[in-house]
């Protein structure tokens, strides 16, 4: 399904086709899935009790990653291919704007508490400080 052909009836199958095709794949060099990424940041919003539409942009946060129309991550990249904005700018249409604005901004929140927790960098994955050098 590409992008032209989404509306608010092929939304949901959208992502559940990028589950299903690139779910298996490694995230970001990472030693978990795509899949269980994604589900493990809906998994720890939930536990927190975070409202329902911050456990959907948990889950969705990284969408723009595997959208065809963005290109996926590889840690060989050397500039950023601004996944966050790819997710927000196809969920915008179909998703209220507490769940798009999360995802189109997760990654300024994970620079700004680098730059306001010292303990947070040192937390971080390979893989996403090396986003963060993009």
């Amino acid at each position: 399904m590409s992008g032209q052909d989404l509306n608010a009836d092929t939304i949901v199958e959208f992502i559940a086709d990028i589950f299903e095709r690139r779910g298996a794949e490694s995230y970001l060099g990472e030693p978990v899935t795509m899949s269980e990424h994604m589900l493990q940041g809906a998994w720890f919003a939930e536990q927190d009790g975070a409202p329902d539409e911050l456990v959907a942009a948990a889950l969705l946060h990284d969408i723009g990653h595997y959208t065809s129309e963005f290109g996926t991550y590889s840690p060989e990249d050397v500039e950023d291919k601004h996944h966050d904005e790819a997710g927000g700018e196809v969920l915008a249409p179909f998703f209220p704007p507490v769940i798009v604005e999360c995802v189109r901004l997760h990654v300024a929140a994970k620079r700004y508490l680098c730059a306001t927790d010292p303990t947070y960098f040192g937390r971080l994955s390979q893989a996403s400080v090396h986003t963060l050098s993009l």
